[in-house]
């Protein structure tokens, strides 16, 4: 029988929350960590939240890159974070888009956010329990997944409101993310 979830995590978004989104980021040289990332990171860390990286890359489904480069600024993006003493527990991607150019990748998946499905495996091979974690993105389909399975979320923007006083709530970077998250634990 399997055993409960119990841990607590905080699905990140890649793109635009850890490192800066320039369109599509195909190479490792282009990767740069946003302000409060790392900061941010290690406070979510240090409070005992696992680290889970949740990305879309419809850039492998436009045959802008290979998952070979997606690996590539993966790693970049890992190595990093790990210069700042930010270790990433998990990553997951959704390389597909339906009506993509590579066959293969162009798929109507259960992965591609704002659909859950990378949130719910890495629950399941994490042991995480949904209902006690939280998404971090600066997307709306960022904050749907995350609310589709039950996490709180937090949405990245320029110009912050207080929230919906229920789930979601913003915030400018993910340094104040992570103190708004660790204030509502």
């Amino acid at each position: 029988m399997p055993q409960p979830a119990t841990r607590r995590a905080v699905f990140l978004d890649r793109d635009g929350t850890l490192n800066a989104d320039t369109g599509y980021v195909t190479r490792p040289e282009n990767v740069r960590l946003l302000p409060g990332a790392a900061l941010g990171a290690r406070a979510l860390a240090r409070d005992g939240f696992a680290l889970v990286i949740v990305s879309n890359q419809s850039g492998i489904a436009r045959g802008m890159m290979t998952e070979t480069q997606a690996d590539a600024v993966d790693a970049r993006v890992l190595e990093l974070l790990g210069r700042e003493g930010v270790h990433i527990d998990a990553s997951y991607r959704c390389p597909h888009l339906l009506g993509g150019a590579i066959a293969r990748y162009a798929v109507d998946c259960d992965c591609r956010k704002p659909k859950p499905g990378m949130l719910v495996q890495a629950a399941a091979d994490l042991g995480i329990d949904l209902r006690a974690s939280w998404t971090v993105g600066d997307g709306e389909r960022d904050v749907e997944a995350g609310i589709a399975v039950g996490t709180r979320a937090v949405r990245l923007t320029d110009a912050p409101k207080a929230g919906d006083g229920r789930r979601v709530f913003e915030a400018v970077d993910l340094a104040a993310a992570a103190r708004l998250i660790t204030a509502k634990e």
